[in-house]
């Protein structure tokens, strides 16, 4: 137990140190979870401009016509490869170069454009989606331009503008979101000229291509070591060639979905690294991958999306020429709510992208919070939609195109978008590890005030009184402002009533939200970092909150661009009625903290042995065949993992 709490802590202080602590621009989201209503960020909403619009439009039209003549996306769903005719066909367009500036070789598109682009492509092939972000979201290009030196972009960017692929090297066999397990190790030589990498990596998106010359690989180097003389493990990041003696690709890893992706396991034995391909200074790894994720993230909903808005056509013909019953299956009312819904939430995810990838193109507010909401209500409900459209199409929806076309009927690609994007909940941050990034976030103001008194770190003086009379003097001002009316001046003229009521609601709740969350701190204080059920219930209600406020001011946008088309109004009414009761059932889930006992309880029950008779007659094994191979994936005959570095695991 007590090395279970050290490593704990480890791993708690690694992420903490990885934080970025300052926050240069307003963050809607950070404000909101304050008390304050930001409508100001988002209104007017920041609409693209038409001279960037133009440059978005005509790179499109190039995609639409690449993909149309070089992409068969059924086929690559159901043979598992990707053309090299392909890949040459979207670099010969500049599509690996999308996020690299032109002086490096690369298009340089601002975010918005670059969304654009992977919710076009989104539209038609998950696969190609995924080979274009891991490449530039996760990949060389977002970490050099951000953390590089001159000579490191001008050495690869140009390289990989022009159509060498690179990938991202987080994940182990052992370690998922938690840093302080990792064991691949960079040991720096004698003269410090270089490093000696060894360790293995799973999951490698793009990894398996033999035309990804170029990795950002994550790995331990030597430790950190505090005043008190406490080690602090570091991660470093580091570009690595896979050209490099040592780096072997051991075995591609195949999945529900995006069979076309080349996914790898990669081994690196004594692979020596020039320290020039250290990314940013020894320690900064985590801090790297984080940074880089604030924006990369937006790309995965920008994607999903794009996903949706495939089927919209569908939809239609299907809810209208499909009869049962004597009417249209769009006229019953258990499949008219799925299509509101649908259609609704699309138009909430296109509010909240934009408005955040316009966030970003202008560099005026913080998106970290904002890219983590995005990535999270975006992965969940174009999965909830797209299992709807499914329900909706009946044995249609769940047979696959091919065999669709096959029998003479017109093929649609909901089961193939439904496997592919089922990996939206879990890729680049699971939605469990979104909910506690937003409320360590959510919860950061108080936790600067009061954590210093509460939970004092090992060696630092502090002035108890001091600090608790800082703490007295902010709540005493702070707490009553929460009852206080939000004060704000909404300037909507196009909104309707109920529109702009919504948007009252938005501030009042802003201000409950805020004071609730401090009510909680009191009641469980240091025990609330384990009640993550109900600080998901939070999260869950300040990304509603988000949502609504970005899907009014798009709404107001879009009235004001076409005061003809009043289908905004419908649309954001629905959604922000849809949010209000998600809101009301979260704050009410919130306050059964006993209920979630309950789970752990159960859960325990599990773990523990105690319900394997509930599979009584039931058989619970691999097949005979692989039940030698079954322990983990050191032990794989045919996997060539080396672990001579787990010697090194600190």
């Amino acid at each position: 137990m007590a090395e279970d709490t050290q490593a704990k802590e480890v791993a708690m202080e690694m992420a903490e140190d990885a934080r970025e602590t300052t926050w240069e621009y307003r963050s809607f989201t950070a404000e909101m979870f304050k008390g304050n209503f930001a409508w100001d960020l988002m209104h007017p909403f920041p609409a693209q401009s038409e001279e960037d619009k133009k440059i978005g439009d005509e790179l499109l039209v190039k995609v639409r016509e690449v993909l149309e003549n070089h992409v068969d996306p059924y086929v690559v769903d159901r043979d598992g490869e990707y053309s090299r005719e392909a890949l040459d066909a979207l670099a010969e367009i500049g599509l690996f170069g999308m996020k690299i500036p032109k002086e490096y070789g690369g298009l340089g598109l601002s975010v918005q454009n670059y969304s654009r682009v992977l919710g076009l492509v989104g539209s038609y092939c998950g696969s190609t989606v995924t080979y274009l972000s891991a490449h530039q979201s996760i990949g060389v290009p977002e970490p050099l331009k951000s953390f590089g030196t001159e000579e490191q972009k001008q050495k690869f960017l140009p390289r990989l503008a022009k159509g060498e692929i690179s990938a991202f090297a987080l994940t182990e066999p052992n370690v998922g979101s938690d840093p302080a397990k990792m064991i691949t190790w960079a040991e720096p030589s004698e003269d410090g000229s270089y490093y000696i990498l060894n360790g293995d990596k799973l999951w490698c998106t793009n990894g398996w291509d033999e035309r990804t010359s170029l990795i950002v690989v994550m790995a331990r180097t030597p430790d950190k070591i505090s005043k008190s003389g406490k080690p602090i493990p570091q991660i470093s990041a580091f570009v690595v060639e896979t050209n490099s003696p040592g780096v072997e690709r051991v075995r591609r890893c195949q999945f529900m979905g995006l069979r076309g992706i080349a996914n790898g396991a990669l081994t690196f034995k004594d692979v020596k690294v020039p320290a020039e391909n250290m990314i940013g200074k020894p320690g900064q790894g985590l801090k790297i991958a984080l940074t880089t994720l604030n924006t990369g993230r937006l790309g995965l909903p920008a994607a999903g999306i794009g996903t949706l808005k495939m089927f919209i056509k569908e939809l239609e013909e299907w809810s209208t020429g499909r009869v049962q019953w004597g009417q249209s299956v769009g006229k019953h009312q258990s499949i008219s709510r799925k299509i509101a819904l649908y259609t609704a939430h699309l138009f909430a995810m296109q509010s909240m992208v934009s408005l955040t990838c316009a966030f970003a193109d202008q560099k005026n507010a913080d998106i970290r919070l904002e890219a983590a909401a995005a990535k999270y209500f975006c992965s969940e409900y174009v999965w909830k939609c797209l299992d709807d459209y499914i329900q909706i199409r009946g044995g249609r929806g769940y047979e696959n195109p091919l065999s669709l076309y096959g029998r003479g009927e017109k093929p649609s690609a909901a089961e193939i978008a439904l496997r592919d994007m089922r990996i939206g909940r879990i890729f680049e941050g699971s939605s469990e590890v979104m909910h506690l990034i937003m409320a360590r976030e959510a919860l950061d103001m108080h936790f600067s005030l009061a954590m210093p008194l509460m939970k004092p770190k090992k060696g630092v003086k502090v002035n108890k009184v001091a600090l608790l009379a800082k703490i007295i003097a902010f709540y005493a001002k702070w707490y009553p402002s929460t009852y206080m009316p939000a004060g704000a001046s909404f300037n909507v003229s196009k909104l309707s009533s109920a529109n702009q009521a919504h948007l009252a609601f938005v501030a009042k709740t802003c201000k409950k939200l805020a004071r609730t969350i401090f009510h909680t701190m009191g009641k469980y204080q240091l025990a609330l970092e384990y009640e993550q059920v109900i600080l998901g219930n939070y999260v869950d209600i300040g990304t509603d909150l988000f949502v609504m406020a970005a899907s009014l001011a798009y709404a107001e946008h879009l009235l004001k661009e076409n005061p003809d088309d009043k289908t905004p109004q419908d649309l954001v009414d629905l959604f922000c009625c849809e949010a209000k009761r998600r809101i009301a059932n979260n704050f009410a889930l919130a306050k059964q903290g006993k209920h979630n006992k309950k789970y752990t309880k159960v859960a325990g029950l599990l773990m523990d042995g105690k319900l394997r008779w509930l599979a009584k007659d039931a058989i619970t094994d691999v097949p005979p065949k692989y039940r030698d191979y079954a322990k983990n994936d050191y032990d794989h005959p045919e996997t060539k993992l080396t672990l001579e570095n787990k010697k090194k695991d600190a």
